[in-house]
């Protein structure tokens, strides 16, 4: 039998409230921000010196954060933006030859339930998904180059029931 203050309490799970920021790297620090400022509309905000090449931009409530170091860019990691026009995003990309059809096997797919993901490189290398909640939505003769995922790889059971949008399935 355990004495009474050696009983375990219940544990009250904790809970992140939401993402603040992501933060990658880059080759070129102004490079990069111009990047996300051109193609995404992100505006620089103050950012604190932590004594190196850091900027800090807003991404509507969330930010990210670039730091200028010399390593190489994760081959698959990445991180999903919203956008609040997918075709002009799409076309400004492929103009610039930022379209990554190689690392996941298609540069815009079309998974489960209809969301559309297009895959472009940043210029330090970073994977920057750009996510579409309706791909029925898309005007097909501006995006012209929808792979479905389902003629990759099998959807079944819970995998054919997935989204991002999770928040949004009522």
């Amino acid at each position: 039998m355990l004495a009474a203050d050696k009983v375990p309490k219940e544990v009250t799970p904790l809970r992140a409230l939401g993402l603040n920021h992501v933060s990658v790297h880059a080759d070129d620090l102004e490079e990069s921000a111009r990047f996300y400022e051109e193609l995404f509309g992100m505006k620089r905000l103050p950012t604190p010196n932590f004594g190196g090449k850091i900027v800090w931009l807003a991404l509507g409530d969330q930010q990210l954060h670039l730091f200028e170091r010399d390593i190489a860019a994760p081959r698959f990691h990445h991180f999903g933006l919203d956008v609040d026009d997918f075709e002009a995003v799409y076309v400004k990309a492929k103009e610039r030859g930022l379209l990554d059809a190689d690392t996941f096997g298609a540069a815009v797919r079309e998974l489960p339930g209809g969301v559309v993901q297009m895959y472009v490189r940043d210029p330090a290398g970073n994977i920057v998904e750009v996510d579409w909640p309706d791909a029925s939505k898309l005007d097909r003769s501006v995006v012209t180059d929808v792979d479905r995922l389902a003629d990759a790889f099998p959807q079944e059971g819970d995998a054919a029931l997935s989204t991002l949008y999770h928040a949004r399935r009522s």
